[in-house]
């Protein structure tokens, strides 16, 4: 069984259609690539998995139970961690408040996202607001993994970074995947990136699902009608 399925989704804002009958699934320990170029629906179907954006048509199912009428925090209850595009962490608050703020019981605790991410580890009384970008993406990450999820989605979590950066925050995926088998989905435009982690790749066009398969299948014809510039 998926851990994920979203089926024949349509979503709007106000009048205008963003979404037409977008399918996509995901399984338990799998991590999954959203790709397409900007605008095309990623982040919008991150909404509605997240249930930040009510769809009109089709089902979403998590883990067996479709969770369309839930609002967003008892779908994060679940085991739904987002980090969203901007991260936004809580900027007058320390890194330690910022990653507790939302804790659950489990593996992930302060001890385990520091061994991931020593960095914060070294600035846990530091204001979030004085961190570089890197470190706040580093503690958007480690406050949804304090979620302990089931599911992390991860939004342009690499975007305007610096190189050294987006390579510790991509061993941490990797690391994520290989140790604690944990079932992702990635939106990222670093298709070297990607493949080293993704098993499978799901391609929004306008709204559509155009192209799903396993990653390595995303020849250069593909890359080249769906995802150049």
């Amino acid at each position: 069984m998926s851990l994920l399925t979203l089926h024949d989704i349509s979503a709007f804002y106000g009048p205008s259609q963003a979404l037409f009958d977008v399918d996509l699934s995901l399984d338990e320990g799998e991590v999954l690539a959203l790709m397409g170029r900007n605008g095309m629906g990623k982040s919008t179907t991150i909404k509605v998995i997240c249930r930040l954006l009510r769809h009109r048509g089709g089902t979403v199912t998590f883990d067996g139970q479709d969770i369309g009428p839930l609002p967003s925090y008892r779908a994060a209850r679940l085991g739904l961690g987002l980090v969203p595009e901007g991260r936004r962490c809580f900027a007058n608050l320390s890194v330690r408040e910022n990653l507790i703020a939302a804790a659950r019981p489990g593996d992930w605790d302060l001890a385990a996202v520091t061994a991931l991410f020593p960095r914060l580890g070294e600035r846990l009384g530091q204001g979030a607001a004085t961190l570089s970008g890197g470190e706040q993406q580093m503690l958007a990450i480690g406050r949804a993994l304090m979620t302990n999820p089931r599911l992390l989605i991860l939004d342009e979590a690499t975007e305007g970074l610096a190189p050294v950066v987006r390579h510790e925050i991509w061993a941490a995926l990797a690391r994520l995947k290989a140790e604690a088998g944990l079932s992702l989905i990635v939106v990222d435009k670093s298709l070297r990136e990607l493949g080293q982690v993704a098993d499978r790749a799901v391609i929004l066009e306008k709204g559509r699902t155009v192209w799903e398969g396993a990653f390595q299948g995303l020849d250069a014809g593909v890359r080249d009608r769906y995802l150049g510039v």
